[in-house]
């Protein structure tokens, strides 16, 4: 397991995690306590997600101050799968958004994990070795299955590259 942000530290360290946020210094992370039990992420990689069409936020952005305020509570809410996203920043401006786990796998479109494994969805990896019936394949077979115009565009790169 990465490192976790535990809650409290996350509590008192909300306008850093902006500013950080701000000066893309940081991903999303996990927060909770021995468990990845939320994720912060940017309120643009929210947008980018579809984010604001696949959950119900309000219209309500979140002081950092109210927010802490009610993290404990909120944790405890996002841990049962109650909890709708929320979105905080300073000043109204949408800046970052708390998801719970689970919301953030459906996010991003992964799959959850079997039962008992502990997840962390900010750090996950992919199998990316080739599947068992997979096939290398040349440059002129793709660009036949991408058809004629792609075949006339290899030939013509191949050509610029001879000239040159």
């Amino acid at each position: 397991m990465t490192d976790l942000l535990p809650v409290p530290s996350f509590a008192t360290d909300l306008s850093a995690v902006l500013a950080r946020f701000r000066g893309g210094q940081t991903r999303a992370f996990s927060v909770g306590d021995g468990v990845p039990e939320a994720v912060v992420l940017t309120y643009d990689e929210f947008e980018d997600l579809g984010g604001e069409a696949k959950f119900s936020v309000g219209d309500e952005v979140v002081e950092p101050g109210a927010l802490a305020a009610r993290l404990p509570g909120l944790i405890a809410e996002l841990r049962a799968g109650s909890a709708a996203p929320v979105v905080w920043g300073d000043h109204g401006e949408p800046e970052a958004v708390l998801v719970s786990t689970a919301d953030y796998r459906k996010l991003r479109g992964d799959d959850e994990p079997p039962a008992g494994v502990v997840d962390d969805p900010t750090q996950r990896t992919y199998a990316t070795e080739p599947l068992p019936g997979s096939v290398p394949m040349t440059m002129d077979e793709i660009a036949e299955l991408m058809g004629p115009e792609a075949v006339e565009d290899l030939a013509q790169i191949r050509r610029e590259r001879e000239q040159s």
